[in-house]
């Protein structure tokens, strides 16, 4: 019999045991991980360096990163956010630093400065790690009699069976562990993708894998277009604007990426997987501007630089083989001077620089970033303990539960603060 048992050796789940193991020394834990490696995600995460979370620290511009469940989170984080999360590795030897974009690393550079650390603490504090432990049934059951009866959780892996007095779910989408979660009465929300990259083939992008720019990106549509008309020949329902993301993009060998592209992956979970991810974008390579300015701009241009060809003269700031491109596309020749374009080609010039439609055609996997939008539904958990609404004993972590955040460290935060505020409610009890 363990006073607790916690389902899932991944960033939640060692976080917890950790405070849990600190608050109260006296409590035995055990940690129940289906893989012989733990910490799976913190390895992968940020290229192998591990994006610890973001140098974020107001709480509520905090919970604005979270496509679901931010409002949820946003009493937790009053409790404990990143702050503190940079507060619990500092203060036991782990220094962390930000980057520019404002997530924040382990100074080392390397992902198993993090591992390192936990699995050294858990063996200090004493608490069991049971590896190749993959769990396939957990169940309440009644333990004593009258005024001393109280519930048990008789928990079943592929060795042995456990029982624990406080049970701790923090599997991340792990779609059995829903099937049992559900089993006990539980709602699950639908698993689907989230922070995906763009696959798109088109000859605006070809050739320049590599390239990145500020851009302003809208799905318009599920519609497909020919890429050749501008936005001001298609339909209305090509103009609407279904979500809208601005920042960095990043041109892949496949596609789109980059955080503009990331934050509407995300945002769009739901619906981009109804579209079967076959849907159109529009991009404004110069967010600051309007096509009536750009036109204008490029209107002056012709007066301005009459002699030089238009190939050559990249007239606004973007890459330059992204202009080159744009330029080609529109079928403006290589050798043809400012002054000898028509109203015409500067118009379509114009519209490419500002609304170009691209076809998007399938997503990838961000680097080794699987996240997934899913999961417990929010209105069945204790946002103030993580507890389980339907059995009091039973806690849940991280993305176990219908939460997800956009990339830069955030989906770490919420493992780090909901492990730590479940810690709490199990020791106090």
């Amino acid at each position: 019999m363990f006073d607790v048992i916690i389902v899932g050796g991944g960033a939640a789940g060692f976080y917890a045991a950790i405070h849990i193991a600190e608050a109260n020394p006296k409590l035995s834990i055990a940690i129940l991980e289906r893989g012989k490696e733990v910490l799976g995600k913190v390895k992968v995460s940020g290229g192998g360096r591990c994006n610890v979370t973001h140098a974020e620290f107001d709480p509520h511009i905090l919970a604005t990163h979270y496509p679901r469940g931010g409002k949820e989170l946003l009493g937790p984080f009053h409790t404990h956010f990143s702050g503190d999360t940079v507060a619990f590795f500092e203060q036991r030897g782990i220094a962390l630093k930000i980057e520019e974009d404002g997530r924040m690393f382990p100074v080392s550079n390397t992902s198993q400065t993090i591992i390192d650390f936990f699995l050294r603490e858990t063996d200090r504090l004493g608490i069991t790690l049971l590896r190749h432990s993959s769990v396939v049934d957990f169940t309440p059951i009644q333990s004593g009699h009258g005024d001393q009866n109280q519930t048990v959780w008789r928990v079943q892996s592929i060795k042995k069976v456990y029982q624990a007095r406080k049970l701790l779910i923090a599997t991340g989408s792990n779609p059995k562990i829903w099937e049992i979660l559900q089993r006990l009465g539980h709602t699950i929300e639908p698993p689907t993708p989230s922070l995906f990259t763009f696959n798109i083939k088109d000859e605006r992008i070809v050739g320049i894998p590599g390239v990145s720019t500020y851009a302003n990106v809208k799905i318009v549509s599920k519609k497909i277009f020919n890429p050749k008309i501008t936005i001001k020949l298609a339909s209305k329902t090509a103009e609407e604007t279904i979500l809208e993301s601005e920042g960095p993009l990043l041109i892949t060998h496949w596609g789109m990426s980059g955080p503009a592209i990331l934050k509407l992956s995300a945002w769009g979970s739901k619906i981009l997987n109804k579209f079967n991810y076959k849907f159109l974008i529009k991009i404004n390579w110069l967010p600051e501007y309007h096509e009536a300015a750009v036109f204008h701009l490029l209107m002056e241009l012709k007066e301005v630089e009459a002699k030089k060809t238009i190939l050559r003269t990249k007239a606004v700031a973007i890459p330059r083989r992204l202009w080159t491109n744009l330029v080609r596309f529109c079928g403006i020749p290589e050798d043809l001077k400012w002054s000898d374009a028509t109203k015409v080609q500067i118009q379509n010039l114009a519209d490419q620089l500002t609304g170009g439609m691209f076809q998007v055609d399938g997503k990838s996997t961000f680097k080794e970033e699987f996240v997934t939008a899913g999961g417990v539904v929010l209105k069945e958990i204790n946002f103030k303990t993580f507890e389980s609404k339907l059995y009091p004993s039973l806690f849940l972590a991280g993305e176990v539960i219908d939460v997800d955040a956009i990339t830069g460290g955030f989906n770490f935060q919420n493992a780090w603060t909901s492990g730590y505020i479940a810690a709490q409610a199990i020791v106090n009890g």
